[in-house]
């Protein structure tokens, strides 16, 4: 079954003739992907790998049904292409673009929630239902390497650590339902507690397996709804396995790392204070990556 995305979701490709864009189209197409579409104002009547192109969404819709649209479109646009696709009621928004404004991607999101939306990202790499569906750039040349398909979900806020993540997994024999690249901005869509459920409700998925990183809340977040789930007699079944990179960071006060997300203000988002929240709301936790796929699969057999 996997989530978000299967073989039929119908995508459209905003920016779809940028060459991010135009590349993106090639590897969905070849993965399977049902792309229908693409938007770039100005460009209507053109095709791109032979999908059609509209000077806008609405012109899109009176042709195609469009389940999904994925954002390749500069940072000062973004906003504009995001609320087009919101204000047209396409229920799955990925938004590949990095450096969007935090304020407009704070509208975004109001309005997203205003409209019930669903919004992955900004700086996410893309989707991929394995063997089913692609969206976005995740993976790229090595997705026939780097994944395989199977029983285990994967939630990533590196773009590449999905891919990282996937390859790991299929070294261990588990092959992956959904990965899901979640951007690593402290500002973002659907999180770890957003997805975990859908997961849960997926019978093809068995197991979880997240990579986090320093600074954001959104790996204590997860832990306060687990924690939540077990106050209320629901504990979650399904094993989830966690690496959460930055093991360094406390050696280095006030350099910056890595992403625009990895900010750590007054204690909160340390690699300790998420490891501590998540052991205690029972995630296993990997001190290195590469035992992520050896800790879910002995979970599995439990």
């Amino acid at each position: 079954m996997a989530i978000l995305i299967n073989p039929k979701t119908n995508f459209l490709i905003q920016g779809i003739t940028g060459k991010q864009g135009e590349q993106a189209c090639q590897e969905m197409l070849a993965a399977g992907s049902k792309v229908v579409a693409g938007v770039t104002p100005g460009k209507g009547g053109l095709k791109v790998q032979d999908v059609p192109v509209y000077n806008s969404i609405k012109e899109a819709q009176e042709k195609h049904q469009i389940n999904c649209s994925v954002i390749f479109v500069p940072p000062k646009l973004a906003k504009g292409a995001i609320v087009e696709a919101i204000e047209a009621g396409i229920p799955l928004i990925n938004v590949i673009t990095e450096n969007i404004p935090f304020h407009d991607m704070a509208y975004c999101f109001s309005l997203a929630r205003e409209k019930k939306a669903l919004i992955i990202g900004a700086t996410s790499a893309g989707i991929y239902s394995v063997g089913k569906a692609k969206c976005g750039p995740i993976g790229s040349g090595k997705a026939g390497i780097a994944f395989t398909p199977g029983p285990v979900g994967v939630i990533s806020r590196s773009g590449g650590m999905s891919c990282e993540t996937a390859l790991v997994l299929t070294q261990a024999g588990l092959g992956q339902s959904t990965v899901v690249s979640i951007g690593s901005d402290i500002l973002m869509g659907a999180a770890f507690a957003e997805l975990v459920p859908l997961f849960e409700k997926d019978r093809e998925t068995k197991g979880i397996v997240l990579f986090g990183e320093i600074g954001g809340t959104a790996e204590e977040d997860l832990a306060a709804y687990l924690l939540k789930r077990k106050e209320q007699g629901k504990p979650f079944k399904k094993p989830i396995v966690a690496f959460i990179s930055g093991k360094v960071a406390s050696t280095m006060p006030g350099v910056s790392l890595g992403h625009a997300g990895a900010i750590i203000q007054e204690g909160k988002g340390t690699r300790e204070a998420k490891v501590k929240a998540l052991k205690r709301a029972g995630v296993i936790i990997a001190e290195v990556h590469h035992e992520v796929g050896l800790l879910m699969k002995k979970a599995l057999k439990q």
